[in-house]
């Protein structure tokens, strides 16, 4: 999906890019019949007059855009011919334009092509760096699947282990009820936590499908075979210097890349306001050679001169203040993009430091939750030991119990929220602090 995303950008990066190129148009009518009454002008008056006619023509023309003046440059040739049909006979005439040389330049409106030339380069650098974003936003995607996954499997071993150490402890207490050493309603809890250990069994089990089932359809895995997941604690302690962070991530994240280019925008609305509905004048100029003949073969012979200048004004005189009320409202746009800019430059600056400092501090919450886990299990174990030899109470052993399957998942969350920090540290940079080099590719191999 982030392939054709890019695709597309950069397809229509590549159709600006071809709009500054010289084109080549070919035309023509073959033919085109006309049989009418038109109304001529005589010395004696107005008469209508039968008009049965033919006429065929071709043209071609090779245009050239201006980016900077917003004018055009062209050059053309044409050739027509003219049949003219009455009762007794046909009268044909050939007309040509061997080359024509044209330039078409508005002078005092908007020119978009200025602008675009300033917009779009920098729209098809920020989706250049929104693939690789998205690329990373696919390794948090799959990383969170995982950790769903692992938690899940965890859990479910967690949950087996549970129930059979309460079968064990249920089978010894009945014994002991029997021998008359502990009371009906302690045998009662063991029983009730047993039933609750077998109940949470199950749900384990149905979870891990359904995360399961998950995790296969986002990695587009479509066999049945069994995935175990192996928890990746195996951590290369790195700092990310927060300063570093952050200029990194002002040249490569598409977001800040984004809010030059808003600028650009607000300016770009406010020219076009002041441009457009004001005082407008268009220059229009041809030179080149024409000639014509009843013969085809004589249509290019002694070709003379063809000049056309047109220079064409328009100047509003009244127009209730509507120009002016378009200007008001573009500039007024303009300075609130530019505060919007300003607040969102320091709310991203904020952001990155803000993930940085919870980054930096991954690595030893990892090593903390990981001894506590190790804490736990060692404790159950002692507390399960002293409950058997009838030291301690049946709710010491649920409570040891309860924390031990907390810190369990406790750590693993702990390394879910490492290696999601680790990947969005280099979305929002598109840099490897590990490896300490820039997140690049090769954007040919996307095309």
């Amino acid at each position: 999906m982030a392939k054709h995303r890019f695709r597309s950008s950069y397809w229509q990066y590549r159709s600006y890019k071809a709009g500054y190129l010289p084109s080549l148009t070919v035309g023509g009518n073959l033919p085109s019949f006309d049989r009418s009454f038109q109304q001529v002008l005589l010395p004696e008056g107005q008469v209508l007059l039968e008009n049965r006619s033919a006429s065929w023509s071709a043209n071609a023309s090779i245009n050239q855009r201006i980016g900077p003046t917003g004018g055009q440059v062209f050059l053309s040739s044409n050739l027509r011919r003219l049949d003219n049909f009455t009762d007794s006979a046909t009268y044909t005439q050939y007309m040509s334009t061997p080359i024509n040389i044209g330039y078409n330049q508005p002078i005092f409106k908007y020119n978009p092509f200025k602008w675009e030339k300033k917009i779009e380069p920098m729209k098809y650098k920020e989706a250049k760096k929104k693939y690789l974003e998205d690329m990373e936003q696919v390794s948090m995607n799959a990383t969170n699947y995982f950790f769903n996954l692992l938690l899940a499997q965890i859990q479910l071993k967690v949950a087996k282990i549970n129930l059979a150490n309460y079968d064990t402890i249920y089978k010894i207490a009945k014994g002991r009820f029997n021998l008359g050493t502990i009371a009906e309603n302690e045998l009662l809890q063991l029983e009730l936590e047993y039933l609750k250990a077998g109940s949470r069994l199950e749900d384990a089990k149905i979870n891990v499908d359904n995360v399961m089932y998950q995790f296969k359809s986002y990695l587009r895995i479509k066999d049945d075979q069994p995935v175990e997941l192996i928890p990746p604690d195996k951590i290369t302690p790195f700092e990310v210097d927060p300063s570093k962070a952050i200029a990194e991530a002002r040249a490569n994240n598409s977001e800040a890349l984004g809010f030059e280019r808003r600028l650009i925008e607000a300016e770009q609305s406010v020219n076009m306001a002041k441009m457009n509905g004001r005082f407008d004048m268009d220059l229009y100029a041809v030179y080149g050679l024409t000639q014509r003949s009843v013969e085809f073969n004589k249509v290019y012979n002694n070709a003379i001169p063809e000049q056309k200048l047109t220079i064409g004004v328009t100047l509003p005189i009244v127009d209730w203040g509507v120009a002016r009320g378009k200007i008001k409202m573009a500039e007024s746009q303009r300075e609130l993009i530019q505060t919007q800019v300003e607040q969102d430059q320091i709310d991203f600056d904020q952001q990155i430091f803000l993930k940085v400092a919870k980054f930096n501090m991954q690595d030893e919450q990892v090593n903390i939750s990981a001894k506590a886990d190790t804490v736990a299990k060692k404790s159950y174990e002692i507390t399960k030991a002293r409950y058997l030899i009838g030291k301690i109470s049946v709710t010491d052993l649920n409570i040891a119990q309860q924390n031990t399957d907390n810190s369990t998942s406790s750590y693993i969350n702990t390394l879910r929220t490492y290696w999601t920090s680790y990947f969005e540290i280099r979305k929002l940079t598109l840099y490897d602090f590990e490896k300490n080099l820039p997140i690049t590719i090769d954007y040919k191999e996307l095309l």
